[in-house]
């Protein structure tokens, strides 16, 4: 299938100054199947330089219905395109097809949110012991660098992208080096619903030298990045010296606690693919699972049954539940982990091994006896593995839970309505669902604690997070 090998600056693809070229690999079966221009520093600087331009000239004084009327018209095109979307996003990162249609639709959703939200996004009006009247703005920062994960490439690029621009913000977008094709498709598709050219930049290439480029430039006032904790407090550090905002979608070991009054039958079959979707390449995946003993034994059992019967496959299949890691690399890292556990005297309940035949396949896997100070208990692996361990007391499992130094996402199932209650003001996490394994909404605040991150991603939080916000006094 065809696809852009560019980069988007200015309303049109262009290759890149130094001329270089990224090789792109199907992790289905190993094999090149494109390559795609590679931006460097001087593409950097020409496209933060133009966002700034088309943000101050066109974007930032755009009356608010006009800006609301594009973005309706952005989502109205990228639903057109939901299919085209979906197979780029399979080819890319190996992305079970039924998935990748998923999130080009949730895509496409959140430019609708955002769009309707233009016209809802207020200041106050603040009554001040001195008289006069004093009010808020809600005043857009510039130009936002949106850096990008490989995971879910097109789905965060949206929810990066729709409030900032909503907010009157222009954009630089980096994706990933792994998965550019639907950023550069959102960008071009979203020229042709009307965006002003300018507004939204996309710069495939090196992390390292391009997101450094940009989170340094003058002209970037705000950096929005979805990634790893080390990568992240490297972009801190680095936001720190002018004092850019930034927000930080970072790592997570979530947790998933089971008590015995819970339909944990329920919950032993839904919570596989709460770790092992994405082939457990996710920031919010329920690896750690805390089962309460009474029924831990039947809880393990109809757990591993339920992962036995996941379709691992080809992910451009229909049926497809598990496809391919996205790399040989993270393959490997994940298996050093598995390695470890096994050296340990963890128990492997079932999985561990590579399918037969191309491509960066891993068997989902469940671990048992794993050890408090191993690192599959401790450490994100991002991949397909999981660690289920039995409690007796409420108050120790919660010390466990809470030890990890990340607080992303995470599960609580009970009946018993007091409980939950207790146990979600307990969990040192962002996010969190009760009797479900469902971690985002649109419509709703994402983001953690600790570790896992600063700021938040959807709802109308993310976009007050894209504006600096104004205090006018009027005296009397």
């Amino acid at each position: 299938m065809t696809f852009p090998t560019q980069l988007f600056v200015d309303g049109g693809f262009r290759d890149s100054t130094s001329g270089n070229r990224t090789t792109l690999v199907n992790p289905a079966t190993g094999e090149p199947f494109g390559e795609v221009a590679a931006g460097g520093v001087e593409d950097v600087n020409g496209a933060a330089e133009s966002a700034f331009q088309a943000w101050e000239t066109v974007w930032r004084d755009m009356k608010p219905g006009k800006r609301a009327e594009i973005l309706y018209s952005v989502a109205r095109v990228l639903r057109e395109n939901i299919e085209m979307i979906a197979r780029l996003e399979s080819l890319q990162i190996g992305k079970p097809i039924s998935d990748a249609r998923d999130e080009a639709a949730l895509g496409a959703r959140v430019f609708e949110y955002y769009a309707g939200a233009i016209g809802k996004f207020c200041g106050q009006t603040i009554p001040v012991s001195g008289g006069g009247f004093d009010f808020t703005l809600r005043q857009s920062m510039g130009v936002v660098a949106a850096i990008v994960p490989w995971n879910f490439p097109f789905p965060i690029a949206c929810w990066k992208v729709a409030p900032a621009l909503a907010a009157g913000n222009a954009v630089v977008l980096k994706p990933a080096s792994l998965s550019p094709l639907t950023a550069l498709v959102l960008a071009e598709l979203a020229h042709r619903a009307g965006l002003p050219a300018g507004v939204l930049q996309v710069l495939p290439g090196p992390g390292s030298a391009m997101g450094d480029a940009l989170v340094r430039h003058p002209r970037v006032r705000k950096v929005s990045f979805t990634g790893s904790t080390e990568v992240g407090r490297h972009i801190m550090a680095l936001a720190s010296q002018d004092l850019k905002r930034i927000s930080l979608e970072l790592g997570g070991k979530s947790p998933n606690i089971v008590f015995a009054d819970a339909d944990w039958k329920r919950a032993a079959e839904s919570s596989p693919m709460s770790v092992f979707a994405n082939t457990g390449q996710d920031c919010c995946a329920r690896s750690r699972v805390f089962v309460e003993r009474s029924v831990f034994e039947p809880f393990v059992e109809a757990f591993v049954s339920t992962t036995r019967k996941l379709v691992v496959g080809d992910p451009g299949l229909d049926e497809t539940q598990i496809g391919p890691m996205v790399s040989a690399g993270q393959r490997a890292t994940v298996e050093e982990f598995l390695k470890d556990a096994r050296a340990r005297g963890s128990r492997v309940a079932c999985g561990g091994g590579r399918p037969d035949g191309k491509g960066f396949y891993l068997e989902p896997t469940v671990l048992l006896d794993v050890g408090r100070d191993d690192r599959c208990w401790r450490e994100e692996i991002f991949g397909p593995v999981v660690c289920i361990t039995a409690f007796d007391d409420e108050r120790e499992m919660l010390r466990e839970v809470n030890a990890s130094p990340y607080g992303l996402s995470g599960s609580i199932w009970t009946n018993d309505l007091r409980r939950a209650l207790r146990v979600s003001r307990a969990v040192e996490s962002g996010v969190l669902s009760v009797n479900t394994n469902s971690s985002l909404h649109v419509e709703a605040p994402f983001g953690g604690f600790k570790l896992s991150g600063i700021g938040r991603d959807l709802g109308m939080h993310a976009m007050e997070g894209y504006t600096e916000l104004k205090n006018v006094y009027v005296a009397e």
